[in-house]
């Protein structure tokens, strides 16, 4: 159930607040002693034995996740998620993806969070929370698994973001997918209110794609000149500390 907003504020009152969340950035808290108690988003991506999902639609679709849940309305004042996603985006962001099938994924709908479909892809993101905490139908899903094979998708989706994989990096589809998911929140923190208002009345609808060398380097040429955001990684896992993964190009 949805908390009531504060009394005389529809919930579509609360976006700016919900925004402001994503516009402020992320991090300045260290690690706490006890890794237990580390922050993180559970994501869950379906991934059929025998019908895996195109890897761009499920990426797209962990993308649009994040983001969705960031900013859903029970993230405004007064909402039962409002405190974890602060909590969470006060710390180092960090997002644990799963794969999940069959009965694993139909209990997965029931732990609180958003899931969201793009084409044949389906993806889950969940309320941040501590490490130790995780819920058992999540915590049991396997982290590292076989990686999708590499698809070739259509153009990017004429007006709207495109969400740029550095294709050199090799990054994991559970890698790739936390790490687009992070893409989606920075670019919805740098748009305007009514920018990511409209955004967000499109559902995310976003391209993940992957950029070989030249359209990484022009890429990174609007991260330089402000165009785009980049997602620049720790380094707990797979890259080195600092690479830039994902760059988030606004819908021209």
């Amino acid at each position: 159930m949805t908390d009531a907003p504060p009394e005389g504020q529809s919930q579509e009152d609360t976006f700016a607040e919900r925004h402001s969340i994503l516009a402020r950035g992320y991090g300045g808290r260290g690690d706490p002693p006890d890794p237990a108690d580390v922050l993180a988003m559970p994501m869950v991506l379906h991934v059929p034995k025998a019908t895996p999902p195109p890897r761009s639609q499920l990426l797209e679709a962990a993308a649009s996740a994040v983001v969705a849940l960031c900013l859903d309305e029970r993230v405004g004042p007064g909402g039962e998620w409002e405190g974890a996603v602060r909590d969470w985006t006060l710390a180092r962001i960090r997002k644990v993806a799963r794969r999940a099938r069959g009965a694993h994924w139909d209990a997965a709908q029931n732990v609180p969070g958003i899931t969201v479909e793009v084409g044949q892809a389906q993806a889950r993101a969940f309320v941040p929370g501590r490490v130790g905490d995780v819920d058992s139908r999540i915590q049991r899903l396997q982290i590292g698994w076989t990686d999708l094979e590499h698809d070739s998708p259509p153009l990017p989706i004429p007006g709207r973001p495109v969400l740029w994989i550095d294709a050199a990096l090799e990054m994991t589809v559970g890698k790739a997918a936390a790490q687009v998911g992070h893409a989606a929140m920075l670019l919805a923190g740098v748009m305007t209110v009514d920018q990511c208002r409209s955004w967000a009345s499109e559902g995310f609808v976003c391209s993940v794609r992957e950029a070989d060398p030249k359209q990484w380097k022009h890429a990174r040429a609007l991260v330089d000149t402000g165009r785009a955001v980049a997602v620049r990684d720790a380094g707990f896992t797979e890259v080195a500390p600092g690479s830039m993964t994902v760059i988030a190009q606004p819908a021209p």
